[in-house]
């Protein structure tokens, strides 16, 4: 049968429940006194009201009243202790790893040196207005000349016109940033040819080698025309092949989604395994979602490789919570009800599980939205928890494979190839349309055998196998409103 509960850190006075449990079940050393859900935390030792509560050896939050060995420990007796803002100092306390070379992976090494591992046709609209413009000429073009790239796909969305300010160059930079990624091996730019998102002020950032545009309304017939150029594009963008290139060149983002109790114990240490063997091997990982890093960002300062690295870490975690503070927002509003409903409590118990995933690497860099990674190492990118806002802007940053953990599951993909991850096994065995790899064998068998598994995983992807989302036609981009629409 399997363990019944799991304590990470000896330190903590809280387990974890690896299946339901019924009041009257005994675990190390305690008998439970009340039913509880799998994911969700039982006290294994006393914990005194206003008493620090601790899991993965740091403070989660505080009891708001005496815990009982047994009890049930969630939102009915532990707050957070999150402030809305916080002063820091400089102690770093890092080793790097071990640099070590890795397996290779057959990707597009394109003209400046990076490598894709698609070699596709991208068709961004530079207006919403021409979104579905844009999907017509994708979906007409992919029909006509199926086969010749790795894919032909366009990402709408809604902006580009009647913004101000942030939100315009935002949506400018992301854009951008798309048009010049290595994983598209050509780009049509469509636009409407009024719209405030002027298609000639993008061109100026765009080094794109294999770049085409419109304009809607000086076209005759858009959708043909557009379907003209798509195959100009083709026609350069088929010569590109796969080539063995080392692990170095692989940039990962990381992100996790519908975080559970389980994506602190299996899917997201599992994949800090991955962005420490890429990062040793000389490549990048890009942790972003910095809203839930707050309550454990002290743990990734101490990992600034400078001074002036730790300083930007410092305003990019104060800069959000002022971004909070300025909207009438408690810093500490996540979880979200599901992450609730899956035994995380507090948005400081989120955090510490979610940073997991950068493993033990150096940051060397932090990234505002709509930038691009520049040197190897670990990247701290500006950009919201929600799931598509976050993952465009790991995509617009230079990621070309995405690892996607996710307690609860969920359908969508991203420009790039997206690998979900599931936290525990049934979710897994529910839904495999939906995961590409099942983290919850970290429990069954060992971190070091699921390790090696999700690395070959990635590895094939990285190299042309579809994910999931990829086979399920689901590629899609969001981009961060944060201002004023006229």
């Amino acid at each position: 049968m399997t363990a019944a509960l799991f304590q990470i850190d000896p330190r903590d006075p809280v387990a974890t429940a690896l299946r339901p449990l019924h009041a009257g079940d005994t675990a190390l050393g305690v008998t439970v006194t009340t039913d509880i859900p799998q994911g969700h935390k039982v006290a294994i030792r006393p914990i005194e009201a206003g008493a620090p509560v601790h899991k993965f050896g740091f403070p989660i939050g505080h009891a708001t009243r005496a815990i009982a060995p047994g009890e049930h420990v969630h939102t009915h007796n532990v707050a957070t202790a999150l402030a809305a803002s916080g002063s820091y100092a400089y102690q770093p306390a890092f080793e790097a790893a071990p640099a070590a070379a890795g397996p290779t992976f057959l990707g597009y090494r394109r003209a400046d040196g990076r490598v894709g591992t698609r070699n596709e046709i991208w068709i961004l609209p530079t207006v919403g207005c021409v979104g579905r413009t844009a999907e017509k000429i994708a979906e007409r073009a992919a029909a006509r000349f199926a086969g010749r790239v790795d894919g032909i796909h366009a990402f709408a969305h809604p902006f580009g016109c009647s913004q101000l300010g942030d939100d315009l160059e935002g949506t400018r930079a992301i854009l951008t940033a798309l048009a010049n990624h290595p994983n598209a091996g050509g780009v049509l730019l469509v636009g409407l040819g009024c719209e405030s998102n002027q298609m000639r002020g993008m061109l100026e950032g765009i080094s794109q080698p294999n770049l085409r545009t419109i304009g809607a309304q000086a076209a005759g017939d858009e959708i043909e025309e557009g379907i003209a150029l798509v195959e100009e594009l083709i026609n350069q963008a088929e010569q590109a092949v796969r080539t063995e290139e080392p692990l170095a060149s692989l940039v990962l983002g990381v992100k996790c989604g519908g975080s559970d109790g389980f994506s602190g114990l299996t899917a997201n240490p599992l994949v800090g395994r991955m962005s420490d063997a890429v990062t040793a091997a000389g490549g990048t990982a890009i942790l972003t979602e910095i809203p839930e890093i707050f309550g454990a960002e002290q743990l990734l300062m101490a990992r600034a490789a400078t001074e002036t690295v730790f300083g930007k870490i410092v305003d990019l975690v104060n800069g959000f919570k002022a971004y909070f503070t300025r909207h009438g927002e408690p810093v500490s509003e996540n979880p979200s009800p599901g992450n609730l409903a899956g035994g995380i409590t507090t948005l400081e118990e989120k955090s510490l599980g979610a940073v997991q995933k950068a493993g033990h690497a150096t940051v060397t860099d932090v990234l505002g939205y709509g930038q691009r990674v520049q040197r190897p190492g670990l990247a701290l990118l500006e950009a919201p928890g929600n799931d598509a806002v976050s993952s465009t802007a790991l995509a617009a940053a230079g990621a070309t494979v995405i690892l996607f953990t996710t307690g609860r599951g969920t359908p969508l993909g991203f420009p790039v190839p997206t690998i979900k991850i599931a936290s525990n096994s049934d979710l897994a065995a529910r839904k495999p349309g939906w995961i590409d790899f099942d983290a919850g064998q970290v429990l069954a068998e060992d971190m070091e055998a699921a390790s090696r598994a999700l690395l070959e995983r990635i590895v094939a992807i990285a190299s042309g196998d579809p994910t999931a989302a990829e086979r399920n036609g689901e590629r899609e981009i969001a981009i961060w409103k944060r201002g004023v629409t006229l």
